[in-house]
């Protein structure tokens, strides 16, 4: 009986022994490929009446991803993501919680260009690369530039420039401008002077968020310019641009604009929005193998027509997928991973055409003129010409960085 309770006991003994091992193996395991997996910290507005501008990133992003079997370079990808909802404070505290907590590999989105010159010195005194997927602030494009942080979307004046180029070819003489007053909206507008040259009627700087537009309406009516040009992105677009067609101006007043009219707003505009022309460095509409690939799996996927926030995003995912291949999956060098990036942006074939990284890391691509137009009783986006092709931005000469 002695020997029996001896044996049982050993038995015990043995079985609670191997237990342990296992779940002390499987928690190193997981602890293990926990940490190899590659960290992406996402940040943007996915709250309030900018969140279809977040959420097109993110689902641009998402589909990368995807495509690539949930690996960048062959390492799992751990993708954090967070609101900032579109406030510069919270912005900043992400960004922190990013590198000091979640100790991420890279950060993606970064907000508007408040929020994103919020974390900005953060970000690169940590070193750790960057890469904005909607803001292009001119100081960060000029004597700020830093060699972690990259923008894939555009620099702010960029669009606008394309834009006030198109409408000194056209003869308008007298144009009325209009953008919320935060740095993206005094960058555009200054972008549009820099190339258009003609007489400003007046230049109005409204609040962000701003929802009702009708004094700024009725401030152009009065003006009676030959045409308006605005920079009113996400909900904002959305209620502009139906207050202004509502007043009877969209007939015979030209809108011009730049990220007001797109993928996130056609929705709820579809036929306030025909007539008009805007100016961008990606739609839909783009008549390129990699963009109708993209297009074609982004609505298969999220049953939508994609931004150019979502492009943007598509393509940073596929720029961080090649960074990591050449290096081989070691993204502990922070420099190096930099260059990575820096290089796969010449290499890789984005969705919008011609593309690589300036030397202030800001993009140098084609800008295009579009019109939204109604055919047999369907709206359709139609590219009309290319307005400023391979564009450098106004502020990569201020970059010290060669």
């Amino acid at each position: 009986m002695k020997t029996f309770k001896k044996i049982s006991s050993a038995i015990a003994t043995f079985v609670c022994t191997l237990a342990f091992t296992l779940a002390f193996t499987s928690a190193f395991t997981s602890a293990a490929q926990a940490a190899n997996d590659i960290k992406i910290g996402f940040s943007a507005p996915l709250s309030g009446s900018q969140a279809m501008v977040g959420q097109d990133q993110l689902d641009g992003f998402n589909l990368a991803i995807e495509q690539y079997g949930g690996r960048f370079g062959g390492r799992t990808v751990s993708l954090l993501k967070e609101d900032d909802q579109l406030k510069p404070e919270i912005g900043a505290q992400i960004i922190r919680k990013f590198i000091e907590k979640d100790k991420v590999d890279a950060i993606v989105g970064l907000g508007f260009s408040n929020v994103f010159m919020a974390g900005f010195k953060t970000i690169v005194d940590s070193g750790v690369v960057a890469i904005g997927t909607n803001a292009g602030p001119s100081p960060v494009a000029g004597v700020s530039c830093a060699a972690n942080v990259f923008s894939v979307a555009w620099q702010n004046d960029s669009t606008a420039e394309a834009v006030g180029q198109y409408v000194k070819s056209k003869g308008y003489k007298k144009v009325f401008i209009l953008a919320p007053n935060y740095q993206a909206g005094k960058d555009m507008l200054t972008g549009f002077k820099r190339l258009y040259k003609g007489t400003v009627a007046d230049e109005l700087y409204t609040q962000v968020g701003q929802t009702d537009y009708s004094a700024e309406i009725a401030q152009i009516q009065s003006a009676k310019p030959d045409a308006v040009f605005v920079f009113y992105p996400g909900g904002m677009g959305v209620n502009f641009v139906k207050q202004f067609s509502q007043a009877g101006l969209l007939g015979t007043v030209p809108m011009f604009s730049v990220f007001t009219i797109d993928g996130t707003t056609m929705p709820a505009l579809r036929d306030f929005a025909v007539g008009s022309t805007f100016g961008a460095m990606w739609d839909a509409a783009l008549d390129n193998d990699e963009n109708k690939k993209f297009v074609a799996a982004f609505q298969a996927k999220y049953k939508r027509i994609p931004s150019e926030y979502a492009a943007t995003g598509f393509d940073a995912a596929r720029i961080i997928n090649l960074a990591v291949e050449k290096l081989g999956g070691n993204t502990s060098d922070k420099k190096a991973f930099s260059e990575a990036v820096r290089a796969a942006g010449k290499e890789f074939k984005s969705v919008r055409g011609p593309f690589q990284f300036n030397n202030n890391n800001f993009p140098i691509q084609n800008y295009y003129i579009f019109e939204v137009i109604k055919t047999a009783g369907r709206i359709e986006v139609k590219q009309s010409s290319v307005a400023l092709k391979e564009h450098s931005d106004a502020y990569s000469n201020q970059c010290p960085r060669k």
